[in-house]
């Protein structure tokens, strides 16, 4: 026993080690059934995208489902939910069996890393499932994606700040420390020039008349919680550098950009708006990067389940699994609601045009929402231990 076990460890250290062909090739693997979920993920986002687009020729057929009232409820808005409920039910059911997976070559790690045949009769039949139902179980499913989605944010900002202070600690812990030191110093200073040209940008963009007060306020607000962040990671008694700082600030402007170009098409202070209501190829681009990086996102929070761990394992078992395969479907269940919350705008009563993701009112406030949350968090991480420790004297 010991020897075929010892056998299909050393298997699977091949696999491991080994490139894509390889992992693709011995398909009962979890680094080849990681790409086959994001792959499904995508599927089903471009599904609900062509449902909510171009759902209209598919009416004739939307009119066999009971409740789909001559096909309307079935597409638009409430297709996209529907879509989007049928995926978290599949993802969802994949978290369930697979949430206490800790070993390989168990009954839970074949599940999650084969039986295709199975997944592929069921993902297909949970998506049409939600056609079946009645509009009011729709609406209550779009009320609680949008906590859903909450929660799918929130863990992408803990997985994104968790990377940027593994990031610093990769380059303190280096043997040669002058010569990162430099290269740490050269990253901050691309960053912070990043951080204030994009601030530059966005008050010439963004704020043409002097009555965007609102625009002002979040690209101010923006500045002042990036010199927020440099004064707290430098203090004498936290000392966190200049690099992560630097890196949280280009982040905090991304997100500031991300929720001023959410605002409504007919905006006078978002000069983006009239050309972003034409369908041209630059619209097509920018919704297609959009949905590629929104899977992109999820596919890697997903993974990176170790950032959530409180107590890291240094002495990892062979046999252990290489990511929280339980972890891993939560993070796509929530991402499926995320994904439905983007294309309707965090509005189950709100229509959008053809080609946007992302757009209105609410999602800039999300975003804006979004953006000062991370600030909270990476501010407590930097000053929770000199706190915590305070605590523990007294």
């Amino acid at each position: 026993m010991e020897t075929g076990a010892s056998s299909e460890n050393n298997g699977y250290e091949v696999i491991k080690n080994g490139s894509w062909f390889i992992q693709f090739r011995n398909g009962y693997n979890p680094w080849m059934a990681r790409y086959v979920y994001g792959l499904m993920f995508l599927l089903v986002n471009l599904l609900a995208w062509v449902v909510r687009d171009y759902g209209r020729g598919a009416l004739t057929e939307m009119k066999k489902f009971k409740n789909c009232k001559d096909g309307l409820n079935c597409l638009g808005t409430e297709g996209v939910l529907r879509v989007s409920l049928g995926c978290f039910l599949f993802y969802f059911i994949m978290f369930l069996s697979t949430v206490a997976t800790s070993k390989t070559h168990s009954s839970r790690d074949k599940w999650h890393s084969g039986w295709w045949f199975a997944k592929l009769l069921m993902w297909p039949g949970l998506i049409i499932f939600p056609f079946l139902l009645p509009s009011s179980i729709i609406d209550l499913y779009g009320e609680i994606a949008h906590f859903g989605a909450g929660v799918f944010l929130l863990i992408q900002l803990i997985s994104i700040i968790s990377f940027i202070t593994w990031l610093n600690e990769f380059f303190l812990s280096q043997k040669d420390a002058e010569r990162c030191h430099v290269h740490v110093m050269l990253l901050a200073t691309i960053a912070y020039t990043l951080c204030i040209l994009g601030v530059i940008l966005m008050y010439i963009w963004y704020v043409p008349d002097p009555s965007c007060l609102l625009n002002i306020f979040f690209i101010t607000w923006t500045l002042f919680l990036i010199q927020l962040m440099a004064s707290i990671s430098l203090h004498p008694k936290i000392n966190a550098g200049f690099l992560t700082p630097s890196l949280m600030g280009l982040y905090v402007v991304f997100i500031c950009w991300c929720a001023i170009r959410s605002e409504p098409v007919g905006e006078i202070c978002n000069r983006n708006a009239e050309s972003s209501s034409r369908t041209d190829w630059l619209t097509i681009i920018s919704f297609v990067v959009a949905l590629l990086a929104m899977v992109i996102a999820t596919f890697s929070t997903g993974v990176d389940s170790q950032c959530f761990q409180f107590r890291k394992d240094e002495n990892q078992e062979e046999d252990a699994i290489p990511y929280g395969y339980g972890f891993f479907h939560f993070v796509f269940a929530t991402g499926a609601m995320y994904f439905a919350m983007l294309l309707i705008g965090w509005n189950i009563h709100h229509s959008m045009k053809r080609w946007t993701i992302d757009v209105g009112w609410t999602s800039t406030w999300v975003r804006i929402v979004n953006e000062w949350l991370a600030v909270c968090i990476y501010i407590w991480m930097l000053v929770a231990p000199m706190v915590l420790k305070n605590r523990q004297i007294t």
